[in-house]
């Protein structure tokens, strides 16, 4: 029997709007519209993208004790974080395993907001009730989130609602938008500057037509939305990111908060301290890189990546045409003596071979808005 596939609150805008719909986590999800995705990509970098992404999951965690209690199983320092600032975080194991990665924002009165991915966020939920005994926690299940991304977003945002107009990155304020009450959010994963917006999924429709209606703005399906946060250098979880990835293989030592190392003021205390410090010390065996191709023919997912003389050295995890780059790009987990930039190495493309190159990431400069 097919699954019954879930809707977000901009599902019948998304027909409405001609968008091909495709499964995605759950959810009956825009691909694309009209445009189609290259257009749409490009049109995000150039103007402004309204992208729904209603299917994450949203959730808040309530307590005196919130801050320990979750400082307990991510290694961020929240007990720094100040009220309305966010920071990018991760779910892990006993092995230092990804079970998700999620955005955490301080709100006041020692509560926190948690946008996890739409995948995980059952397993997320049950992950967190069973380890915060001290707090209440809550599934903002009547909301929906839509995010406004590229460089006309704070023009576009900064007109409809004047609080958002001077937020940094990483930060967020309580709000309304032609008198609905929104959490703005200064974030985003496409690397350019931009928004989210956590509102009541019943004024979804009404507020995000009010959005296509600026100047500038236009629907921007999945499709789009994973180019761009490819040539942003984004992990995509299932993909850069698993419970058998720790963050030093994915290249997220940054997401270590420096009071949380070894050396910090407060070292460790999350799942897998040991190992992930272990592997900071003594180094790994493969890590994560960005593949420019050369030539058009794209590479896939799960291909190997050879070295000059085909031996397999690692695999493909995430792949696209980067527009903004016009050249086929990729990440891959390749061997660390293989992983220095200007390496060139072979994929395995149905038996046919292409060359690419190791490149820095991110693949365009980010445009995020510090002030």
């Amino acid at each position: 029997m097919p699954m019954t596939l879930l809707q977000t609150p901009l599902t019948p805008l998304h027909r409405e709007l001609g968008a091909k719909l495709v499964p995605f986590a759950g959810y009956e999800m825009p691909v694309q519209f009209s445009d189609g995705i290259l257009k749409e990509h490009r049109h995000t970098r150039e103007a402004a993208g309204l992208f729904d992404v209603s299917h994450m999951g949203q959730v808040v965690i309530r307590g005196d004790v919130a801050t320990a209690e979750l400082e307990a199983l991510v290694p961020a320092d929240l007990a720094a974080l100040p009220d309305h600032h966010a920071v990018y975080s991760l779910l892990l194991n006993q092995e230092g395993g990804v079970l998700d990665d999620l955005i955490i924002t301080r709100w006041a009165d020692d509560s926190f907001f948690l946008v996890v991915n739409a995948d995980c966020k059952v397993a997320d939920v049950d992950h967190l009730r069973a380890h915060l005994p001290g707090c209440s926690l809550e599934v903002l299940e009547n909301r929906a989130l839509l995010a406004v991304q590229g460089p006309r977003a704070r023009e576009v945002l900064s007109a409809l609602c004047p609080d958002a107009a001077e937020l940094v990155f990483m930060t967020g304020v309580e709000a309304a938008i032609d008198g609905v009450p929104v959490y703005v959010s200064c974030c985003g994963y496409t690397g350019e500057d931009g928004f989210e917006l956590s509102i009541p999924a019943a004024e979804a429709e009404r507020l995000a037509t009010l959005l296509l209606d600026q100047p500038g703005v236009a629907p921007i399906g999945l499709g789009a939305r994973d180019s761009l946060r490819l040539e942003a250098g984004l992990c995509l979880y299932g993909h850069e990111l698993s419970a058998s990835i720790t963050p030093i293989q994915a290249g997220l030592k940054w997401a270590i908060a420096k009071a949380r190392r070894v050396d910090g003021a407060r070292p460790g205390g999350y799942p897998g301290a040991q190992i992930i410090n272990r592997q900071w010390r003594e180094g790994i065996g493969e890590r994560r890189v960005g593949l420019r191709v050369k030539g058009k023919r794209p590479v896939r997912d799960g291909q190997l990546v050879c070295d000059q003389s085909g031996q397999a050295i690692g695999r493909i995890s995430s792949s696209a045409f980067g527009a903004s780059v016009g050249a086929p790009i990729a990440m891959a987990f390749v061997a660390v003596d293989h992983a220095t930039a200007g390496t060139l190495v072979q994929v395995d493309v149905r038996g046919k071979i292409v060359m690419a190159e190791v490149v820095p990431m991110p693949f365009v400069p980010p445009r995020y808005y510090r002030g």
